[in-house]
């Protein structure tokens, strides 16, 4: 976070007050010497957003398909070396212009998605608890607590929140604590993923893609992302605030009363 000095109006009165703004950054992934992409993020948890990246990308299908993460935070890059020094042909890659914060970009290749399944899990939880994971979720969001200008996203278990990550892009968010996840061993089927963010399409995908049974957001879903929930055996829960909550897909895992 940066302080500066800013004119603040309120009703009648004028005053020169300090602000805290959140930090934005470009960031360069390279894979060996090649550019993939620049992301508009914040400047913390680079690792765990480049690993996330990659798996929710469908460039590496585990942690240990990478053998090097190296971060240069004086040009904001990071280069990855792979154990395996190309990917393989077979992958056709297309970019996405997403909906998210600035000139988002996701990857994602034609053989992945026609090889997507229904998720199946039996996995329930009680909306007591998805309340209360979502008040102690708010809680830890300390960035947007200080700026309002950061997204949070977090994995939790059905007990309490596991990872918590901070960034200014609600997608570099998610796959940063998907990254934390990949990197601590954490079975992504037997968790689910909190967001503060709108729920689209595009998010959908990088929670099937771990195979995540439930997302739970404070905001609102997309038409399309409401679809491809219900196509994917995804429980989508909006609007979860306080002690209320919107369940979209898959209501038979919310255990009510």
């Amino acid at each position: 976070m940066e302080s500066i000095k800013i004119t603040k109006i309120k009703d009648d009165q004028k005053d020169i007050v300090s602000d805290l703004l959140a930090e934005e950054v470009p960031f360069t992934i390279n894979i060996e010497e090649e550019e993939l992409v620049t992301l508009l993020c914040s400047p913390e948890d680079l690792y765990d957003l480049v690993l996330g990246f990659l798996f929710t990308s469908g460039i590496i299908k585990t942690a240990g398909d990478v053998k090097k993460i190296i971060l240069n935070t004086e040009q904001w890059t990071a280069t990855v070396k792979l154990c395996k020094q190309n990917v393989s042909p077979q992958i056709i890659f297309k970019r996405l212009y997403t909906s998210g914060c600035g000139r988002g970009i996701l990857f994602y290749n034609m053989f992945d998605i026609a090889s997507r399944t229904k998720i199946t899990s039996g996995f329930k939880v009680k909306s007591d608890l998805i309340m209360k994971l979502m008040i102690n979720f708010q809680k830890q969001s300390g960035q947007y607590l200080k700026t309002a200008g950061t997204h949070s996203a977090a994995l939790a278990n059905k007990k309490n929140i596991l990872i918590f990550r901070e960034d200014i892009g609600r997608h570099n968010a998610i796959d940063k604590v998907i990254g934390a996840g990949l990197k601590q061993g954490v079975t992504f089927a037997q968790v689910m993923l909190l967001t503060s963010g709108r729920i689209s399409s595009e998010v959908l995908f990088k929670t099937q893609k771990c195979r995540i049974p439930v997302i739970i957001s404070r905001s609102a879903p997309t038409n399309q992302a409401v679809k491809l929930a219900r196509n994917l055996g995804i429980t989508l829960v909006g609007f979860a605030r306080g002690r209320r909550m919107n369940v979209y897909s898959q209501g038979d895992r919310i255990i009510h009363g």
